[in-house]
């Protein structure tokens, strides 16, 4: 029997801080160490997530993370097989404080360096799971800065069949919590107003194009704005009248009725992407999949089509290390390995179809 791999992963594409020591042991990921630190502090005040606080948050934080990761997994550098990291997409400041750390330590160690696609990596977290999917499989990423449907040959062969034009789920959901002011990160704030509101109390719907299963978020978020603030004057038009009140129960009203408009926005090109590619497989990962409403209809999609479904552990959901060790380590068997050279990018990588 081979010797297990480990390997030391970095994940600090936007405003999470997180190390984490993973092994494939026979053919089977596990998760050995999972340290992240949150940065919800620094960009709370400001609604959002602030490139350059986050960047220096990384700097401060990741030297930390990485001591954890590797005391809680009871490793030394030396057993280390590789070092790993998410080199994109994400904030160019926010990954060059990991890249240029990975590097530093895969050089020092002499050890093999691995950048991955942290797009792809959400889909893997999937193989931390006790079976793991068949292939081809279709991936559903949905997180704050992506929304893509993925066509999986394999782990680590992959295109994007459909994708949102603008907004992506996550962010739309932070959009519509700001409207409600109900505070950041506002995906979760939302989900728990809309369990106590009337989902067909408004019918927002995502948008959708002619020919293709993309998707686009912003006419819905629009049309909320409007209802929470009402529509804006026309030039020489009467005045329209002032929106109702925002009472408690119109509010959940609400977030229920947008919630359920983006769920069905992600049904529907779940549902076109399916037709155009059939798969042995359904997986999903990503932020916006920790929402209970997304898993729901992933679940009932999954059952119609009588396909298995693969939704990656909760915990490895937002962003984490584990999910970057375990797409590395996957390469890393499959005999790849990446130059120092290799620079981090703002974008994916992903082909798109």
């Amino acid at each position: 029997m081979n010797a297990p791999l480990t390997i030391l992963a970095l994940e600090t594409s936007c405003d999470e801080t997180a190390a984490a020591v993973v092994q494939l042991r026979a053919g089977k990921l596990v998760a050995l160490s999972n340290a992240v630190i949150n940065q919800d502090h620094v960009h709370t005040m400001y609604g959002g997530v602030v490139p350059e606080l986050a960047s220096r948050a990384h700097l401060e934080k990741l030297l930390p993370a990485i001591r954890a990761a590797m005391s809680d997994a009871e490793i030394s550098y030396p057993q280390l097989d590789a070092v790993a990291v998410g080199i994109r997409p994400g904030l160019i400041g926010s990954l060059l404080v990991g890249v240029s750390a990975a590097k530093a330590l895969a050089w020092s160690l002499e050890k093999p360096f691995l950048g991955v696609d942290h797009v792809l990596a959400h889909l893997v977290a999937c193989h931390f799971l006790d079976t793991t999917p068949e292939y081809p499989a279709l991936g559903l990423v949905a997180s704050g800065g992506h929304t893509h449907f993925v066509y999986m040959e394999s782990p680590l062969h992959a295109r994007v069949v459909a994708r949102t034009r603008d907004d992506a789920a996550g962010e739309a959901f932070d959009k519509a919590a700001s409207i409600l002011q109900l505070g950041w990160p506002g995906g979760p704030l939302l989900e728990k107003l809309a369990r106590g509101g009337n989902a067909n109390a408004f019918d927002f719907r995502a948008g959708h194009f002619a020919g293709s299963s993309d998707m686009s978020f912003s006419g819905l978020k629009t049309a909320f704005l409007y209802e929470v603030r009402g529509a804006p004057n026309a030039p020489n038009r009467p005045a329209r009248p002032a929106p109702p009140e925002l009472t408690p129960t119109r509010q959940a009203d609400l977030a229920a009725s947008f919630q359920r408009g983006v769920v069905r926005g992600l049904e529907k090109s779940l549902r076109s992407s399916w037709e155009t590619n059939p798969c042995l497989s359904l997986c999903a990962g990503g932020g916006v999949i920790r929402n209970e409403s997304v898993r729901d209809m992933l679940q009932a999609f999954a059952h119609t089509m009588n396909v298995p479904l693969f939704l990656s552990p909760k915990e490895f959901c937002t962003d984490n290390a584990v999910m970057i060790g375990g797409l590395a380590l996957l390469r890393l068997a499959a005999g790849e390995r990446d130059p120092l050279s290799l620079a981090a990018e703002p974008l994916s990588q992903l082909r798109i179809s």
